[in-house]
C-alpha cells in the first residue's frame, strides 16, 4: 500500500509500492512538501495516478495524478462499478416464430411530455397565449445581483493547507469548516453587553481556568471589550493566575469611583486604574483581594449592581468567576445580572455532583432561573493527567440531559498552575476551548 507518513517534527517516510524513502526537513509543512514532490514523480514515471494513504486524519487519503494534481479525500475511492457483460446464455434472438407464440406485454405507458418551458417575461408557459409582464412586476422578480454564493477560503491546515501553500487550490476538511464556524460564532458582536456566569457551588472545580480560558478565547477572536470579573469574597484567586497591570487596585478601590465613571464625562481609559490589562490575550481582569478576611472586603449585593453597570457601560462582554457560597447574596445577585451561565466542572464526581444540584436548584428558584439552568453550558476539564476518559465521558454524558451543550476539555500541564495564558496551551486544548467558547456563544 502507498502511503506517507509525517511526525510533527518533520522526520517522515513516504512508500510508493516497492520504493521507500525516509525524509527529514526543519517542519512538518516542509516535510510534507518533500512527500508530495516525491508522489508526484512516482505518478509521472508510472504515467497514472497513485492512491496514497496518510497519517493526517483530516485527508487520509491522497490521489496523486501524473500531471501533479493532488486531491485529498477523507475516504479511499470506492473501484469503479463492474458493467454487467452479455452472454450467449442471456441474449435472446427474437424470430418470428417466438414472437408469435410468446405472449405480448402490455404497450408501455407513453412517456410523461416535458413541462412546458417558462418565460420570464410572460405569464403563461409558452405554446399558450403570453401576457408581457410589466416593468413593475419584472423589478418585482428580480434577483439581487449581490446575492451570490461567496467563495470559500482554500484548505489552511494539515495536507489540505500545505497543497494551498503550493499554489494548488483545495476546500477545507470538515474539521477545519467547523472550527471556522466556532472562530465565527466566538467573532459576533452582540447589541447590548452580555454577562456569563461561570458556577459550581464546589471549591477546585476548575472555574478560575475556564473563566480564564473563556475571555481570552473571546477578546482573542473579537477583538476585545472583555472583562474578567473576579466575584469572590472569600480568596477569590483570579488575580494570581492573570498577569498583573502597573498597579495593585482591585475591585475595593473601583467601588469608591463607581458614581464618577458612570457620569458622563467618564471615559474607557479611566479604567486602566482598576483593571489589568492581559496584554497577550487581550481582556481585562477586576481583581477581588484574598490576601484579607472576607469580613473585611465585605461586598454588598448593591455594590454588584453599581459595577456591574460599570462594567456593562464600558465592556461588551463580562464573565464572572465566582465563589463557591450560593447563599451569599453577592452570587445570587450576580444570577440576576446573568444571560448565560456556565457550570465549570472536572471529572471528579463531587465536582460533577455539585454542578448538577446547582442547575437543579437554579431549575427550582424561578422562571428566569429555570431559563438559565435550561441554556447552562457545562464544560468538563480533565484536570489531571491520570483521569481516564471514561471519567469524562460519564461525567458528559450526565449532563447531557440537562444542559445546552457539554465540552470536554483535555489535559494540559499549562492549566495546572501559575499564570495562565492561551499562547501557552497545547493545540488540542486551544481548539477545545475555542469549542466552548463557541457553545456559549450560541446562546447569547
Amino acid at each position: 500500500m502507498n502511503s506517507i507518513t509525517i511526525a510533527p517534527d518533520g522526520s517522515g517516510t513516504v512508500v510508493i509500492g516497492e520504493y521507500t524513502e525516509e525524509i527529514e526537513a526543519d517542519s512538518y509543512a516542509a516535510a510534507q512538501n518533500k512527500a508530495i514532490d516525491l508522489a508526484v514523480f512516482h505518478a509521472q514515471q508510472a504515467g497514472t495516478s497513485l492512491t496514497i494513504h496518510t497519517n493526517d486524519p483530516d485527508a487520509p487519503v491522497l490521489v496523486v495524478s501524473p500531471t501533479g494534481e493532488v486531491e485529498p479525500q477523507e475516504e479511499a475511492p470506492a473501484p469503479p462499478a463492474a458493467q454487467p457483460v452479455a452472454t450467449a446464455e442471456s441474449a435472446v434472438v427474437e424470430s418470428p416464430e417466438n414472437r408469435s407464440s410468446a405472449p405480448t406485454d402490455p404497450p408501455a405507458p407513453a412517456a410523461a411530455s416535458a413541462p412546458a418551458k417558462t418565460n420570464p417575461f410572460t405569464s403563461t408557459a409558452e405554446g399558450h397565449p403570453k401576457t408581457p409582464l410589466t416593468r413593475r412586476e419584472l423589478r418585482s422578480m428580480r434577483e439581487s445581483f449581490l446575492n451570490q454564493e461567496q467563495p470559500q477560503e482554500p484548505a489552511a491546515r494539515g495536507w489540505r493547507g500545505a497543497l494551498s501553500a503550493m499554489g494548488i487550490r483545495v476546500k477545507p476538511s470538515a474539521a477545519e469548516k467547523q472550527e471556522r464556524a466556532d472562530r465565527k460564532a466566538v467573532s459576533q458582536h452582540w447589541p447590548g453587553p452580555r454577562t456569563i456566569a461561570i458556577v459550581n457551588g464546589k471549591g477546585g472545580a476548575n472555574k478560575t481556568p475556564t473563566t480564564i480560558n473563556l475571555s481570552a478565547v473571546f477578546a482573542r477572536f473579537g477583538g476585545g471589550g472583555v472583562l474578567a470579573w473576579d466575584n469572590n469574597q472569600t480568596r477569590g484567586t483570579l488575580g494570581w493566575r492573570t498577569e498583573q497591570g502597573p498597579h495593585e487596585s482591585t475591585i475595593l478601590d473601583l467601588l469608591p469611583r463607581t458614581n464618577d465613571l458612570l457620569a458622563t464625562g467618564a471615559q474607557s481609559a479611566d479604567l486602566a486604574r482598576y483593571v489589568h490589562h492581559q496584554t497577550s490575550d487581550r481582556y481585562d481582569v477586576l481583581r477581588s483581594k484574598p490576601l484579607v478576611l472576607a469580613d473585611e472586603q465585605r461586598v454588598s449585593a448593591a455594590d454588584v449592581d453599581s459595577i456591574h453597570a460599570v462594567a456593562s457601560k464600558f465592556y461588551r462582554l463580562i464573565l464572572i468567576d465566582s465563589g463557591n457560597d450560593e447563599s451569599d447574596p453577592l452570587w445570587k445577585r450576580m444570577i440576576d445580572h446573568a444571560d448565560q451561565i456556565v457550570v465549570a466542572s472536572t471529572t471528579k464526581d463531587e465536582h460533577a455532583e455539585a454542578g448538577a444540584l446547582l442547575l437543579e436548584g437554579l431549575a427550582a428558584r424561578d422562571e428566569r432561573c429555570a431559563q438559565l439552568a435550561d441554556e447552562a453550558v457545562v464544560i468538563v476539564s480533565q484536570a489531571e493527567p491520570s483521569a481516564r476518559r471514561e471519567e469524562a465521558e460519564k461525567v458528559r454524558n450526565g449532563f447531557a440531559a440537562i444542559a445546552r451543550e457539554v465540552v470536554q476539555i483535555p489535559f494540559d500541564p499549562a492549566i495546572v498552575d501559575g499564570l495562565l495564558r492561551y499562547d501557552a496551551l497545547r493545540p488540542a486544548t486551544q481548539r477545545a476551548w475555542l469549542r466552548a467558547a463557541a457553545a456559549v456563544a450560541r446562546g447569547l
